[in-house]
């Protein structure tokens, strides 16, 4: 089983912020980045959010273009690729874009313990897969490889994204970074504290830096599998 290529994809503000404490989204990227991260999608077999991403940002995570969604039914693929959650609740709403929209596998992932209340809850709207007591995205990523994952983008958010870090389970990031600030305290940052495995003696390689219309994307290498070749793209919507 080989584990799939792992991709953490993210816009933030100059101070490291997601999203403003407003309920509607703050965009952080320009047209011609959402374009980019389309691609990414695209090149994907499977597009992960967090729970809470589920709930606040409601996204539908599909290929936008109508011609890379053909050109993925040309390759036998479905039009977008499988999506993917996690939670140890299970407070996710069927009703939401990630479960409504788009005739695409959609997979939650919780702990074991939990596998048979959240499928109720859900009804249908997706498999539900238990792992162990406790999910680690090692073991998800895992699993995804055991159903013929091959490259899966995490598009957010902020803990979903520390998790990945933490765990070291990431090949590349790909950052883009907003021309203003945020400043709220409460508003969804990045990543949370942790120890992480990129310190001042473990740096994490630069690859690529580009302006992107007002935006600046920041390619890192995290992982000896780092495909240098791949898509330069990257995030979520």
């Amino acid at each position: 089983m080989t584990r799939p290529y792992v991709v953490l994809s993210c816009a933030m503000s100059i101070d490291g912020y997601l999203d403003s404490e407003a309920p509607s989204r703050l965009p952080m990227s320009n047209a011609e980045d959402f374009d980019r991260v389309d691609q990414l999608r695209a090149d994907s077999d499977a597009i992960m959010v967090g729970a809470s991403t589920v709930r606040r940002d409601n996204p539908r995570l599909l290929v936008r273009s109508a011609d890379r969604r053909e050109q993925r039914l040309d390759r036998g693929r479905r039009d977008s690729p499988c999506k993917v959650t996690v939670t140890a609740s299970g407070d996710l709403p069927p009703e939401s874009a990630f479960f409504a929209v788009g005739e695409v596998d959609k997979l939650v992932y919780c702990p074991r313990g939990e596998a048979e209340r959240i499928g109720r809850a859900l009804g249908g709207v997706a498999t539900v897969v238990g792992l162990a007591d406790r999910v680690t995205m090692r073991d998800l990523v895992d699993d995804l490889g055991a159903r013929g994952v091959r490259r899966l983008m995490v598009e957010g958010g902020g803990r979903t994204h520390t998790q990945f870090l933490r765990e070291d389970i990431a090949d590349e990031l790909q950052l883009v970074i907003a021309p203003f600030f945020v400043g709220e305290a409460r508003a969804p940052r990045f990543v949370e504290a942790g120890a992480f495995p990129w310190t001042p003696t473990r740096r994490a390689h630069l690859v690529d830096a580009r302006p992107i219309g007002d935006v600046v994307l920041l390619r890192y290498a995290l992982s000896e599998r780092f495909e240098a070749d791949g898509a330069d793209r990257g995030r979520s919507g």
